[in-house]
C-alpha cells in the first residue's frame, strides 16, 4: 500500500528557516523508508489532500499554520485513527484536538531519522488496523509463496505462462490477482460456506457496519441473495406479497419455492416512471379483500418483499412500509440492490431495511426483516458482490442453520476470493466515518449537478439567441427553507442545505412534480444521487406533449461521445452518481447535452450528428420529430400506465408454469395468436423495467391493454429499429415482429 503523510506547516517548503530544513531532513528520512512527504502551507490545499488522497496514512500538522484547526477537523470527518502528530509549544489546547492528534513533534528537538523512524512506525501500525479482516488474511497468506497444490488448476497463474494466450491473460489481469484465486479447502482463510475463520469475522464485521444481526456474503449478485431469501421465507402453496416492480429474481424465487403471489401495484406518473406502492395498498384490510379475491391464494400470507429504492431513486419509509406489512406477514424483505450505502447519510434515516429494529419499531408486531444488496452497483466491489442482511424479530424467529441450508443451495463451492475480498473491503470504507463522508460526497455532487442544468436552462432563456428549451430534471422546481419557511428556487438554495435535509427531497402528497397519487406526509423521498434528466416532451402529470425530443435519440448520441446512461426511458434519461463521480464526468455530461441541443437547433443532418443511424437523407430535428410523433399517436404513455394499474388475471402459479416449459409443453406465438393464452415465461420491458406478464398469467383479449400495448411496441420497433424497445420475454422473428413463451393449447 502506497503511503503519504501530509506536512501542513505554515513554512513554505522552499523556505531559508531552520525549522523548514529539519522538515526537509526529515521527509528525506522518511522517503528512504518508503514513505512521501507531502508538504503543503495553505489551508486549501490541506483540505484537498484530506478529502481526496486516499493513500495518505498520516499528518505533521504545525499549530501555527494558518487554519490549523479546520484541517484537523477535516481529519476528524473522513479518518477513524489517522496518525497526527502536532508540532506546537502550545500546552492548552482543545481538549477535542487530543481526540485526533497521537503525539507531539519537536522538529528541532530530536534528529531527523528519529522523528521520520516515529512517523512511518505509526503509518505502518494504521496501514494494517484499518484492513479489514478476510483481506488481511488473504493478503497475509499472498504473501508466504506457498505451493499451489489444490483447485483451481492455473495454479497461481503457472498455467497460464505455458500458453501464448493465457500468457496475454496473465499479463493482463497481474499475478497477485491470479495467486489470490484461490480453492475452498485453504484453511487459513475459513469456509465462505460454513462462515468460520476470516470469511465468517468478516461478515459478522459487516453485520455491524451495516447494522444487522447477521450478514451473509453472496456470490453472482443481489439475485441469487433474493432468491437465498424468497426461497427460504415461504413455502410451497403459502401465498406472498410480491411488490410487481420486482427484479425477475423474486418471480425466479416464486417459482422455486412454489409459493402463490399477490402482487402490490405501485403507482405510475405521466413520465412512465413506477412510484411507491401507496400506503393504502398495504393497509391490512385491502390486503384482506384482495386475497379473498384472488383466484389462486393459498394459506397464509407469511412473506412480503418491496423494491427500496426503486430503479428511479424512490424510498420508502422502510419503518412504515414494515409496520404496515407487519400487520399481514411475518416476514418482510426489502430488496436494496440499489440502495446498500444508505445507512451512511442523514438522508435516508429510517429508510432501509436494517433501520427496522427494537427501537424504531417496537412492540410483538415487528416483522423479521431481510434486506439483500447488490454491494457493487453503488458502493466499491466487484461485480456480482452481494450481501443478504438480516434482523429476525420474534414473532418468526430466524434459524440461521436452516437459513444456511437454503444459502448453500444457490451458492458455488467454488467461489472467487477475490470478490469476497472486495466485499470485505466494501464494509472497510464505510466503517466509521469515512461512509458518511464517501456518501455525502456522491450526495454533493449530485446536487451539484441537479443545480447546474436548472441554471443552464435558465441562462439560456435569458439569452435569447436559442430556443428556449432544454432538458429538465426531475426534482421539486422549489424547496422550502425551514429557516423561513418560505419556497425557495431550487437551483438557489443552499447545496449544503439540499445535501442534508431530507425535507428538501420528500414526495409530498399532491405535488405536481412528481406526479404520483395516494402518498402520505414523508412515506417516499426521492435519492437525489439517481438523477432522471427530463427530455422536451412529457410530463409528470400530464403524459405526452404536443412536441417533444424522444430520450433514445439522446441517449444514442451521448453513446457516440462515450456516455453511457443507465436507463432510458420514452422521454428519461436515469444517470447514478456513485462514489465514483467526479466533477470532470458530470461536467462532461452537461456538455454533451449542450451540444445535442445547438445540433438540434440548428437542424444538423442527422448523418453528421449520428453517422449511420436512421433513416437516409433527414435531420436530427425532422427524425425527433417523425419519432415524438409516432410515439404520441401510439399511445405508448398511455398504454403502459394501464397495463401496469390493471393486472393480467392469473391462471397458474409460476411453479406449474415453468413444469410446462421445462417438459416443452410450451409454444411461441406471434402476437394474433397470443389473445387467450397463458404467458409461461416472464416479459420485461425497460423501462420501466416492472414484469407486464408473468409466468401462468393470462394475456387477455386482442383489444384489451397488454396484447394493445404489444402490439405498439412492434410497431414502433419496426419502423425505427435503431430504437428498438429493450424487451426481454419477446422474440423477434426476421422482420422484427414478436413472438411470445406460451402455454401450449
Amino acid at each position: 500500500m502506497e503511503r503519504t503523510v501530509l506536512a501542513a506547516i505554515a513554512e513554505r517548503p522552499d523556505a531559508d528557516t531552520a525549522l523548514a530544513e529539519q522538515v526537509r531532513r526529515v521527509g528525506a528520512a522518511m522517503g528512504r523508508l518508503g514513505v512521501q512527504l507531502r508538504w503543503t502551507h495553505r489551508v486549501q490545499d490541506a483540505l484537498a489532500v484530506i478529502g481526496s488522497d486516499a493513500s495518505l496514512a498520516g499528518m505533521l500538522a504545525d499549530w501555527d499554520a494558518p487554519g490549523a484547526e479546520r484541517s484537523l477537523e477535516a481529519v476528524l470527518r473522513r479518518f477513524r485513527g489517522l496518525p497526527v502528530f502536532l508540532m506546537t509549544a502550545e500546552q492548552e489546547l482543545p481538549l477535542w484536538v487530543y481526540e485526533v492528534i497521537q503525539g507531539f513533534v519537536f522538529p528541532l528537538e530530536d534528529t531527523p531519522d528519529f522523528i521520520a523512524g516515529r512517523i512511518v512506525h505509526a503509518t505502518e501500525e494504521y496501514a494494517d488496523r484499518i484492513l479489514p479482516p478476510f483481506f488481511r488474511a488473504l493478503r497475509d497468506l499472498q504473501d508466504h509463496h506457498q505451493y499451489s497444490w489444490h483447485t483451481p488448476a492455473h495454479a497461481g497463474g503457472v498455467a497460464f505462462l505455458k500458453s501464448p494466450v493465457g500468457r496475454a491473460f496473465f499479463d493482463f489481469y497481474g499475478e497477485r490477482l491470479l495467486r489470490t484465486d484461490l480453492s475452498i479447502s485453504v484453511p487459513e482463510l475459513g469456509s465462505p460456506l460454513e462462515h468460520t475463520g476470516p470469511v465468517g469475522e468478516a461478515e459478522r464485521n459487516a453485520a455491524r457496519v451495516f447494522g444487522a444481526d447477521r450478514t451473509f456474503f453472496v456470490m453472482n449478485g443481489n439475485a441469487t441473495a433474493n432468491r437465498v431469501v424468497g426461497h427460504h421465507a415461504v413455502a410451497r402453496d403459502e401465498t406472498a406479497l410480491v411488490d410487481r416492480n420486482c427484479h425477475k429474481s423474486l418471480q425466479h424465487a416464486m417459482t422455486i419455492s412454489g409459493a402463490r403471489p399477490l402482487y402490490l401495484v405501485p403507482e405510475r406518473n405521466g413520465l412512465g416512471l413506477a412510484g411507491p406502492i401507496p400506503p393504502a395498498a398495504l393497509d391490512p384490510a385491502t390486503l384482506r379483500t384482495r386475497l379473498a379475491r384472488h383466484p389462486l391464494a393459498g394459506t397464509g400470507p407469511v412473506y412480503g418483499v418491496i423494491t427500496n429504492s426503486t430503479y428511479d431513486g424512490l424510498c420508502y419509509d422502510a419503518v412504515r412500509v414494515a409496520e404496515l406489512l407487519g400487520e399481514s406477514v411475518p416476514r418482510v424483505h426489502f430488496d436494496e440492490a440499489w440502495f446498500a450505502y444508505a445507512r451512511f447519510h442523514p438522508l435516508y434515516a429510517r429508510r432501509y431495511g436494517m433501520a427496522v429494529d427494537e427501537e424504531t419499531l417496537p412492540g410483538p408486531g415487528r416483522p423479521t426483516v431481510f434486506a439483500t444488496q447488490s454491494t457493487h452497483k453503488l458502493l466499491a466491489a466487484l461485480s456480482q458482490s452481494a450481501m443478504l442482511h438480516v434482523r429476525p424479530a420474534e414473532r418468526a424467529p430466524v434459524d440461521y442453520e436452516r437459513l444456511n441450508a437454503t444459502y448453500l443451495m444457490h451458492c458455488s463451492t467454488s467461489p472467487l476470493y477475490p470478490m469476497i475480498a472486495s466485499l470485505d473491503v466494501a464494509a472497510g470504507m464505510m466503517d466509521g466515518p469515512s461512509g458518511p463522508y464517501l456518501v455525502g460526497e456522491a450526495v454533493t455532487e449530485a446536487v451539484r449537478f441537479r443545480q447546474a442544468m436548472v441554471r443552464l436552462a435558465g441562462r439560456i432563456k435569458e439569452d435569447g439567441r436559442r430556443p428556449d428549451w432544454y432538458f429538465g430534471v426531475w426534482q421539486p422546481s422549489h424547496v422550502t427553507d425551514p429557516r423561513t419557511g418560505r419556497a425557495v428556487p431550487f437551483a438557489e438554495a443552499d447545496p449544503g442545505w439540499l445535501a442534508t435535509d431530507p425535507a428538501c427531497w420528500v414526495l409530498e402528497p399532491g405535488a405536481a412534480w412528481h406526479g404520483f397519487a395516494g402518498l402520505s406526509d414523508g412515506y417516499c423521498l426521492l435519492d437525489p444521487v439517481k438523477v432522471t434528466i427530463v427530455c422536451p416532451g412529457a410530463d409528470a402529470v400530464a403524459g405526452t406533449l404536443g412536441w417533444g425530443i424522444p430520450a433514445r435519440i439522446v441517449a444514442a448520441y451521448l453513446r457516440r461521445r462515450g456516455i453511457v446512461v443507465e436507463k432510458t426511458g420514452d422521454h428519461t434519461l436515469l444517470v447514478l452518481f456513485s462514489m465514483g463521480i467526479t466533477k470532470g464526468k458530470w461536467g462532461t455530461l452537461i456538455d454533451a447535452l449542450t451540444d445535442f441541443k445547438r445540433a438540434y437547433d440548428d437542424d444538423l443532418p442527422l448523418a453528421e450528428v449520428l453517422p449511420d443511424f436512421g433513416p437516409p437523407g433527414t435531420t436530427l430535428r425532422r427524425f425527433c420529430t417523425d419519432v415524438h410523433e409516432r410515439l404520441r399517436a401510439l399511445g405508448l404513455g398511455e398504454l403502459v400506465n394501464a397495463i401496469f394499474t390493471d393486472l393480467p388475471e392469473p391462471v397458474r402459479t409460476p411453479a406449474e408454469s415453468y413444469q410446462a416449459l421445462i417438459r416443452s409443453r410450451t409454444e411461441r406465438v406471434p402476437l394474433d395468436r397470443l389473445p387467450g393464452s397463458v404467458c409461461a415465461a416472464i416479459v420485461v420491458v425497460t423501462p420501466p423495467g416492472i414484469p407486464m406478464l408473468m409466468p401462468g398469467e393470462a394475456a387477455g383479449p386482442a383489444d384489451g391493454p397488454l396484447i394493445t400495448y404489444l402490439r405498439a411496441l412492434e410497431e414502433f420497433d419496426r419502423c425505427f429499429p435503431d430504437l428498438a424497445t429493450d424487451i426481454h420475454g419477446a422474440h423477434r422473428d426476421g422482420e422484427g415482429r414478436y413472438h411470445i413463451e406460451v402455454e401450449a393449447g
